[in-house]
């Protein structure tokens, strides 16, 4: 599976620029590309919103919390969405293609897998995070 220069481009500037507040890929043929960005203001609802119900994807969200210490801080997580609606062969090739997709995103922090939006809820999130 090949990985598209943009996907690597623009996580790198999601982690050092923050020109982003989340990345959705896909895979289109035989290689991961982009397929939407979310501008810096955008929300964790926004995110989810963008996620299609019925198709697998895999997703970088970058998480703005304050710790209990009131210290503002940012952890870079690593979602794979594989809805259980979606195609057996689409969940197949998208669980045997993360692991090498991930190793080409340099600076993920924290990984979520999730097969519905009640095992990637804010509350996850927040308590991964910490």
């Amino acid at each position: 599976m090949a990985v598209e220069d943009e996907c690597k481009l623009k996580f790198l500037e999601l982690k050092s620029k923050r020109n982003y507040r989340f990345i959705i890929f896909r895979i289109d043929g035989q290689q991961v590309v982009v397929e939407k960005l979310g501008n810096p203001e955008e929300t964790y609802d926004d995110f989810t919103a963008s996620l299609p119900a019925n198709e697998c994807r895999y997703a970088v969200f970058d998480f703005d919390f304050i710790t209990d210490e009131n210290c503002q801080k940012s952890k870079i997580f690593f979602i794979a969405w594989s809805p259980d609606s979606s195609r057996v062969r689409m969940k197949m090739v998208y669980a045997s293609s993360k692991d090498r997709f991930k190793r080409e995103l340099d600076g993920i922090q924290v990984e979520l897998q999730a097969t519905d939006p009640s095992e990637m809820s804010f509350d996850i999130i927040k308590s991964r995070a910490l």
